[in-house]
């Protein structure tokens, strides 16, 4: 490490703070790779493996892929399950006096995306945060490209009766990054499911991230409430655990931008129709059992929206159907309304036809990451 030279000893500094990641470190115009990254990442992204010095007697492997296109090449990475560390230079290199201020800015994973070239515009891009004790469980499902949070909790006699519980609330949302406390693994089928069912990635924090007296105040600051029961969740113990690790690995990989997340829905497995998987796939809500395509699915037949959001929604409420009769008679006199009044219906369909996705537009504004074409779109 002595014999390193100054730049490398920061590109080390920073790979040490961020252990389990590719490390995207900023040069010029490109960002760099060195090392075991550099020969993971030209392997992933079909990239020419070169040397840099590095002020020892063998080169540095190394890989770079320009700032400009970076997104596409993240994008393939973060597909693929990996975490990739954005480390930015802090100040112009031309006015730099020795070697320029870095810090890694944000880190991406496959539940923390916010960029639209790398997100499904029709559907929400969760990550889930599990909290499992004695038979009950504590769920949060979180978009923070969209700043929705959900919340809820199970109960069962035993262990063997939470797992098909916890499957199929999974199954639900579909999570694409699921975080789980070590008590989950008492649950020996679960990880197995989530990587095959659901196609996620997980991780195990450890027992710290779930601790209640660290938890319980991250989700009060996080609300800017005075007690949980502001929040419904003074009897909710486990869903605050679950809640308050989810936050402290938000902070942790995005540094900024949670200001959205300023509500938590919080819901019962009454409200909605239990469909596990299986069932979900052998209706063909979402897509075809056969060719697995939206068309000739119950979505592809509903789905008349005009914009993303609304994309988003319908796919949803398709999700997860309702029981409540009142709820379910009001979304039915909002259709009959629309039905009866064409010239209604009509208008509306055009005036909606323009709208930008302003959920995700709103939130890559609050993070700083909007670009010029986004900012004139409102």
């Amino acid at each position: 490490m002595a014999d390193l030279s100054p730049m490398m000893k920061q590109y080390f500094e920073m790979k040490e703070q961020n252990p389990d990641t590719l490390l995207f470190f900023r040069l010029g115009d490109f960002y760099e790779m060195f090392y075991d990254d550099a020969k993971l990442a030209s392997k992933e992204l079909e990239l020419t493996l070169t040397g840099r010095d590095c002020g020892q007697e063998e080169r540095a492997p190394m890989c770079g892929v320009p700032f400009h296109s970076a997104e596409s090449y993240i994008a393939r990475l973060v597909a693929k399950g990996y975490k990739v560390a954005i480390c930015e230079q802090m100040e112009d290199p031309a006015l730099a006096k020795g070697l320029v201020k870095r810090e890694v800015i944000r880190v991406i994973t496959p539940g923390t995306v916010m960029e639209s070239s790398m997100l499904d515009e029709t559907r929400n891009n969760y990550i889930c945060s599990v909290f499992a004790g004695e038979a009950c469980a504590g769920l949060c499902f979180a978009d923070i490209s969209t700043g929705e949070l959900h919340a809820t909790s199970l109960k069962a006699d035993n262990l063997s009766g939470l797992e098909p519980m916890l499957e199929n609330e999974l199954s639900r949302f579909s999570p694409r990054e699921i975080l789980i406390s070590p008590g989950a693994l008492q649950l020996r089928a679960l990880p197995k499911f989530i990587r095959e069912r659901l196609s996620a990635s997980l991780e195990c924090l450890e027992d710290a991230d779930f601790n209640p007296e660290s938890c319980g105040p991250a989700v009060l600051e996080q609300f800017r409430k005075d007690s949980l029961e502001e929040l419904g969740l003074a009897d909710r113990p486990d869903i605050v655990r679950a809640l308050g690790a989810l936050l402290s690995y938000l902070k942790k990989t995005q540094r900024t931008g949670l200001e959205r997340m300023n509500s938590v829905d919080l819901y019962s497995g009454s409200q909605f129709m239990r469909l596990d998987l299986n069932a979900r796939r052998n209706l063909e809500l979402l897509e075809t059992l056969r060719d697995k395509e939206k068309r000739g699915s119950l979505l592809w037949v509903l789905d008349k929206t005009k914009t993303a959001m609304g994309k988003r929604l319908i796919r949803l409420w398709i999700e997860r159907p309702l029981l409540s009769p009142v709820q379910i008679l009001h979304r039915q006199n909002a259709v009959e309304e629309l039905t009866r009044d064409g010239m209604l219906r009509e208008n509306a369909a055009e005036q909606l036809s323009g709208i930008y996705d302003l959920e995700r537009l709103m939130t890559r504004i609050v993070y700083g990451s909007a670009n010029a074409r986004e900012l004139r779109s409102l």
